[in-house]
């Protein structure tokens, strides 16, 4: 959540203009909470939610009570909330939204897993890592922004955010791990930015909502079935940074008419890549290159389906 102040009387301290610190936001700016505080609605005023786990902030819970100005809960701590440790808020499935404090550097293994009627979070700059599940089957969440401060996101972080319909991932991130995003089935388009290079395992599958996706030419690995089961995708682009392919990547992309692939070598690929009983289906690689794909291993089962391209 966001809330903003139109009373200068809300925050203490010296005015911005002085150059001195001060608590809060300046009026019209968005708030956060203060370090020893986090905030969240859970669509009551009059029951608390209590965090399945409350040793796991690097601080002690002192309040969890409402204040109507602010119009959510606020959690307070007998000290700065570093982290939101394993198992946080594991299945509290009252929470609607939810604020992290910017002291906040990781936010760990099943942490907010389960959440189902979580909408909103909002991920401060200062966290550079998410867990493993971190937001696993979190099927009410529908967008996210992570910061470039962001360098891991772990394994299914992200699996069965089934109402989730785009996301921003920045280039600090290397590595998209092993199903961080699959069944997510409401997903229209990613773009994965110039600094990963590798696609996990099943990383996308069963986004069959996914129509678009665009993969930066830093990417070198895409792994097995990365992409299975993405029935809305129509086309791709492989970027001729990429070295190896695993098997079923593109297995049951129904839609999948048209693959420009830019390696001039043929990448090492797995067995199953497309599927090659479509007969739509179109594989472009460049012109100078269409003898190496038609006989390199995993690509010859395709020859009737390479056609050479002037990228």
């Amino acid at each position: 959540i966001a809330y903003q102040i139109n009373d200068a009387d809300d925050f203490t301290g010296t005015t911005p203009d002085s150059g001195e610190d001060f608590e809060g936001e300046t009026p019209g700016e968005e708030a956060y909470p203060a370090n020893n505080e986090i905030w969240y609605t859970n669509g009551s005023t009059t029951e608390a939610t209590t965090p399945y786990k409350t040793d796991v902030f690097g601080a002690n819970i002192v309040s969890n009570t409402y204040d109507a100005t602010k119009e959510c809960w606020v959690i307070k701590f007998d000290g700065e909330v570093t982290e939101i440790g394993e198992y946080a808020f594991y299945s509290r499935s009252s929470l609607i939204s939810l604020t992290i404090p910017n002291s906040v550097t990781s936010i760990a293994t099943y942490a907010f897993s389960s959440c189902t009627s979580m909408t909103n979070i909002n991920i401060p700059n200062n966290v550079t890592n998410i867990g493993d599940d971190a937001f696993h089957a979190c099927i009410s969440l529908t967008s996210l922004t992570i910061s470039n401060s962001i360098t891991n996101i772990g394994e299914r972080a992200f699996q069965f955010c089934e109402s989730l319909k785009w996301i921003t991932i920045p280039g600090s991130v290397t590595e998209i791990k092993e199903r961080a995003f699959c069944e997510c089935s409401s997903l229209e388009s990613v773009t994965l930015p110039h600094g990963i290079s590798i696609i996990g395992e099943y990383a996308f599958s069963d986004c069959n909502s996914l129509k678009h996706i665009t993969i930066a030419n830093s990417v070198t690995h895409i792994e097995t079935g990365a992409f299975s089961y993405c029935t809305a995708l129509e086309s791709i682009t492989i970027p001729n940074s990429i070295i190896s392919m695993g098997a079923f990547i593109f297995k049951m992309c129904s839609s999948l008419k048209e693959v420009f692939c830019k390696p001039t070598l043929p990448p090492a690929g797995g067995t199953d890549s497309f599927d090659y009983n479509d007969s739509n289906l179109i594989i472009y690689v460049p012109i100078s290159s269409v003898d190496a794909y038609k006989t390199a291993a995993c690509w010859n089962e395709y020859a009737n389906k390479i056609v050479g391209y002037d990228f």
